[in-house]
Order: C-alpha cells, then sequence, then structure tokens
C-alpha cells in the first residue's frame, strides 16, 4: 500500500510540473499574445488564462488577443477573470468569434478593444441557476451591478450593458423588449449609437493586420495536460462524479480483503479533485490539513472507542471538501449525492454480498440458529396441558411438580400453593408451565 502511495504522489508531482510549459521570451517587446477562450467559463478556464497573462506580461508583449466563442459559465469563474484582466499590463484585446454570451459578455467587456467576427454575438448575460432559471433577485442585483461597471470601466453605455443582464429594459431598435434580454450583432455592436465594437474583420489574421501587428511574432498559447485534467475535474458536471467514486470505492474497500482496485480508485479520486482544485487556486493548503486530520480521526475511531474521534474526523472531512470548492452550497449538494451513493452502496453490499466479505464477518455475526437450520431456542411442552401434579416445593408463585414421575418447574396461576397439594397445567408458553391447585374431587381450591 505505501508503494501504491508513492507512486500516487509522484503522479501529482508530474502533473504539476506539465502543468507550468516553458515560457517563450526570445523574442520580448515584439511579441502578441494569442489566447483562446472556448467552451465553458470556470475555474479551470482562470488558471489557464492567468498562466497565459503572467507569460505574456513576462515577455513584454505588446497585446494579448482574447479569442473569445462561449456560451458562458459561471459568476464566480467570470468575476475572477473579470479581475485578472484588469490587473494585466499589456492592452488586452477580445476578438469575438461567434459568440461571446453571458459570462463570455462580461470578460469581454473587461478587454480594453473590441473586435467581432461578421456572425459575432454579445449579450445575454442573465444570472441563472443550475437549471437555467434567474437567480434570485439579491445575487442577480449583484451581477447587474458589475455589468454595469465593467461597461462605465472602459467607457461603454451601461445601460446596452444593463440590458444584457436585465429582461426589464427595452431596447426595442435591437429586437429587446420587455421581457427580453438584449444580444448584438457584429454590425449592431460596432454602431455608433452602441459603440461596443470598434470594428467587424472575418478572421483573426484579418485582426493582427488591422492592428498593425503584421512583423510581431505571434504567440499562442495552448492548455496544457494538467490544465486540461484541472478543467475537467473541476467542472460542476464532474465533481459531484468524482466525490461519489470515491465514496463508493472507499466503502467497497473497507468491506473487502487487503487493499485493492476499489480502494485505489476512491483514493485515487479524492487525489484528482485536491489536485484539480489546488491547481485552479479554489484550495489552499489548510483545506489539505483540515483532510488529513480529519483521516487521522477516523483512523483512530478504530482503536478509541466511543465514535467522538470518528464524527469529528468525518465532520473535517466533508468541511474540507466543501472549502475546497467556489460555492460551498453547490459543494454541499455534490458531497450530499456522494454520501447517497456510497450509502446506497453500503446497503447493497450487505443484502447480497455481506456473507462473503472480510470486515463485515468480523464486525458482524452473521449466522443465524433457526428452527429451518435444527435450533431450536427451547421445547415447548404442550403435552403436559390438562395433566395434574403434585406440587413437591411450594409455589411462590414458583415451584417445583412431579407430573407422571418427571420433575417440571412450574409457577402458580397467582396464589401461593403449599407443598403435597394437587395441580392441575392449565396453560404452557414455551417453557413457562402454569398450574393451579387441584382436589380430589375435581373442584378447584
Amino acid at each position: 500500500m505505501r508503494k501504491m502511495i508513492g507512486k500516487m504522489i509522484l503522479f501529482i508531482l508530474l502533473l504539476s510540473v506539465i502543468a507550468v510549459p516553458f515560457s517563450n521570451t526570445e523574442a520580448a517587446g515584439n511579441t502578441v499574445y494569442h489566447v483562446k477562450l472556448d467552451d465553458n467559463v470556470e475555474k479551470g478556464l482562470y488558471a489557464y488564462l492567468k498562466r497565459s497573462f503572467r507569460e505574456a506580461e513576462e515577455a513584454d508583449a505588446k497585446a494579448i488577443i482574447l479569442e473569445i466563442d462561449t456560451l458562458g459559465g459561471f459568476i464566480d469563474a467570470a468575476g475572477q477573470i473579470g479581475e485578472l484582466m484588469d490587473d494585466t499590463e499589456p492592452e488586452i484585446i477580445a476578438y469575438i468569434n461567434y459568440r461571446a454570451i453571458s459570462a463570455g459578455a462580461f470578460i469581454a467587456l473587461h478587454a480594453d478593444k473590441i473586435y467581432m467576427s461578421p456572425n459575432g454575438k454579445i449579450g445575454a448575460a442573465q444570472a441563472v441557476d443550475g437549471s437555467g432559471k434567474a437567480v434570485e433577485e439579491k445575487s442577480n442585483s449583484f451581477w447587474k451591478a458589475e455589468m454595469v461597471s465593467a461597461a462605465d470601466t472602459f467607457n461603454r453605455n451601461s445601460e446596452i450593458a444593463l440590458a444584457m443582464a436585465d429582461d426589464t429594459r427595452d431596447f426595442p431598435q435591437y429586437r429587446a423588449g420587455v421581457g427580453k434580454l438584449l444580444t448584438l450583432t457584429a454590425r449592431e455592436a460596432a454602431s455608433k449609437e452602441v459603440g461596443y465594437s470598434e470594428g467587424t474583420v472575418s478572421s483573426f489574421d484579418e485582426l493582427v493586420g488591422l492592428l498593425g501587428f503584421s512583423d510581431s511574432e505571434i504567440v499562442k498559447t495552448k492548455v496544457s495536460f494538467a490544465e486540461g485534467i484541472v478543467r475537467f475535474i473541476t467542472n460542476p458536471i464532474v465533481v459531484p462524479i468524482l466525490l461519489s467514486i470515491a465514496g463508493l470505492g472507499l466503502v467497497v474497500e473497507l468491506y473487502s480483503p487487503g487493499f485493492g482496485v476499489a480502494g485505489t480508485m476512491g483514493i485515487s479520486s479524492l487525489l484528482l479533485f485536491f489536485f484539480g482544485h489546488l491547481i485552479a487556486g479554489l484550495a489552499g493548503y489548510e483545506t489539505l490539513i483540515l483532510f488529513g486530520v480529519g483521516v487521522v480521526l477516523v483512523l483512530l475511531e478504530f482503536f478509541i472507542a466511543g465514535g467522538i474521534a470518528g464524527a469529528l474526523g468525518a465532520i473535517a472531512i466533508v468541511a474540507s471538501i466543501i472549502m475546497a470548492g467556489a460555492n460551498p452550497a453547490y459543494m454541499a449538494y455534490s458531497v450530499l449525492i456522494a454520501l447517497a451513493v456510497a450509502v446506497s452502496g453500503m446497503v447493497i453490499i450487505m443484502k447480497f454480498f455481506g456473507r462473503k466479505l472480510h470486515l463485515l464477518n468480523k464486525m458482524i455475526l452473521m449466522d443465524a440458529t433457526d428452527t429451518e437450520s435444527g435450533y431450536v431456542s427451547n421445547i415447548n411442552r404442550t403435552d403436559l396441558l390438562g395433566k395434574r401434579g403434585l406440587a413437591i416445593t411450594p409455589l411462590r408463585p414458583s415451584g417445583t411438580i412431579e407430573v407422571d414421575g418427571e420433575r417440571v418447574d412450574v409457577v402458580s396461576q397467582g396464589s401461593y400453593i403449599s407443598k403435597s397439594k394437587h395441580v392441575i397445567i392449565v396453560k404452557v408458553e414455551g417453557s413457562r408451565i402454569v398450574v393451579r391447585e387441584f382436589n380430589e374431587k375435581g373442584e378447584n381450591e
């Protein structure tokens, strides 16, 4: 097991090395960086953009051309990217090559200049939740203020930005009305009335020529292997799946002999989860420390009775996972899904495989002494019902009688019966035999 954990650590270190590709600084001062922003806007994308912008600054680049084609993503990730763009020294030129929708529109507004392809579109930036419905007014109010602030910072019409995020704004000249979000075409964005685009170009090369960068070296940044893994791992759809695999794998491993595939999958899933969130800047080392403390407490539970250490350990582990994400509410939701999967797996294991599993057999007595297997807890003496006997000890109310030469332990039906009295057996309940006094004439005493 130690060798396996060592290999996992080496694997994580290798990924960390791959995550930092060599910077191209040979043509410092005469370079233009071409950075693509496509697919969903999430924390993994932020890590890639941060690295690309840092390289551009170190190379003293003339400008960064950010090619955008996205339908949006997460507000918190878009906010971080917007701050990153504001803090980056080289000029950032957004080239909307087809779509800058929702969070993509917000990011484009943080560029110093915006150019669009002939089929480019920008807008429809209302904040929505995971089901596609508009978020509550408190969160939406903040997002609308962010859109307005981004437009004002770069001297763009803030009313247009607000109409992209607020469906109560009416811009009938651009097809938007009450109940509709504003989305601008390339021609509309470049109009004097709007002024959101500095021009329309048919290709990236045409844009380079238009900006006067034909003689500059174009450095195209690419998502590294590790950054690709990070973008995949931190995807909100993947996170609950990854945690579910971790929980289910560890549960199966607990009930299996030795350390095998299930345990390896569980530990690897947790390592990947924390690795991805560390590289993306979502988690700090304090989350790893808290997770480690939780694991130690859970292990102590095997040696210390009481359940307190185990409970505290479980709380620490769950808290560390929630802290590792950008959105605590969503992370809590993901943890609940993982717990439900783990519990369901445990129930299935105990129901169908319980007798065959190593740890379960040590913890729980699986054999049952039932009647079908030939086991009988006691003899039911129904054959004695109605028989008469003689009390050979006083019944207070328990004692012993003799029936057909056999000594039988009995109890009286409530009253005291002295020794040598005749009795009759009136009830048999398993090993409990009840008698009452009976005289020789057949009358009850």
